[in-house]
């Protein structure tokens, strides 16, 4: 498999990438919204509710972690994630700024 050139698209359009990429899966949106609706979660309650098995919750908040859009603070042996929501804003308006982008309908085409 070749190497994605990345280094020919902008910063805009490779961070729209990584985003859509992230929030690509069902699990992390369903990650997202379980700890958006509770205001903060500890891992184990999200396999309780999502009923995926640890290590894959645990993959998907790494991914999650990665980008950004979660924070945690650890205490013991629980990690407790919520939003960041700076970042959380920042996805918000790159897509915003993406899907306002004007698209005329010309008469017959498509």
């Amino acid at each position: 498999m070749g190497v994605t050139r990345t280094d020919i698209f902008t910063d805009h359009q490779n961070e729209i990438a990584a985003i859509a990429k992230v929030l690509g899966h069902p699990a992390r949106i369903a990650i997202l919204q379980q700890i958006a609706m509770t205001q903060g979660c500890v891992c184990g309650d999200l396999v309780n509710e999502i009923g995926l098995a640890q290590a894959t919750i645990s993959q998907h908040l790494k991914e999650l972690k990665n980008m950004g859009i979660l924070q945690g603070t650890i205490e013991g042996t629980s990690v407790c994630y919520c939003i960041n929501p700076i970042k959380w804003q920042e996805i918000k308006s790159s897509l915003e700024h993406f899907f306002n982008l004007k698209i005329d309908q010309i008469d017959g085409c498509c």
